[in-house]
């Protein structure tokens, strides 16, 4: 069985790291890079580092920032925003990214996703998702939850892993900073309908809100934010607790 991974998220505006809840009201949580080498130094599987703003602002990922954080970590690295073509996923990984995580154009130019798991490996190609619960489903946002579709979520992570995504990053915006648990149902759902790995984020508040997004969501990889930048939960306790609940995980 494979191991669940926990990961720390960075959501970068101008180059500070930012915590809100239901994707507002965004609030200074710390130095990224510090950040970075704190979640390292604590055992995190990987670290997901999304510049926010930059899809919305017409603007390119902070490559500069992304350098300085992956010279100091030594586990995983995916970043994202405002990623459009290849030149940016080369910039990105020249800067020590090891995935890139792709949302807004991946929806506008869905054979995006393909043409780069053929040149990067399918493995680098995190498919990012940006959920909201309304009138009885699931539906996508864009450009950092501020553009509404009318696409259901279930059929664009469908859709997103049969053209290339190696990997699904789904933010519950209902559940963003509420710390009242993760979206399991959609999470499930998607779980149980596609056959790459699915990473819930959105909600964490307590440990065993992890405990029920792996065994009830089904998810390969739990991702959260300002209860790791705040020191509500450590690292090592959250894993220690997981694997006291018998679920498979990586204890340093």
């Amino acid at each position: 069985m494979l191991v669940k991974r926990i990961i720390p998220c960075l959501d970068i505006i101008h180059g500070r790291t930012v915590k809100g809840i239901n994707f507002k009201h965004l609030k200074d949580a710390g130095n990224p890079i510090n950040l970075g080498k704190w979640y390292a130094n604590q055992g995190a599987d990987e670290l997901v580092f999304l510049d926010i703003t930059a899809t919305n602002e017409k603007r390119k990922t902070l490559s500069s920032l992304v350098k300085n954080i992956a010279k100091h970590i030594n586990i995983p690295f995916t970043v994202g925003g405002g990623i459009k073509d290849e030149q940016d996923v080369e910039l990105l990984l020249h800067a020590g990214a090891d995935k890139i995580s792709i949302n807004t154009e991946a929806f506008k130019n869905p054979k995006i996703l393909n043409i780069l798991s053929k040149r990067y490996g399918q493995q680098c190609i995190v498919l990012a998702i940006d959920a909201q619960y309304q009138s009885n489903n699931w539906f996508v946002y864009l450009n950092g939850g501020r553009i509404p579709t009318n696409y259901k979520v279930l059929d664009w992570a469908i859709e997103g892993s049969e053209k290339g995504a190696g990997e699904i990053l789904l933010t519950s915006m209902n559940h963003d900073g509420t710390k009242n648990g993760f979206a399991l149902d959609i999470i499930q759902q998607i779980s149980e309908n596609i056959s790459i790995p699915v990473i819930a984020s959105g909600g964490a508040g307590k440990l065993h809100d992890f405990c029920k997004v792996f065994q009830i969501g089904k998810a390969d990889a739990a991702l959260a934010a300002s209860i790791f930048h705040y020191k509500q939960i450590t690292i090592p306790k959250l894993k220690y607790y997981l694997h006291y609940h018998k679920i498979p995980i990586r204890i340093n």
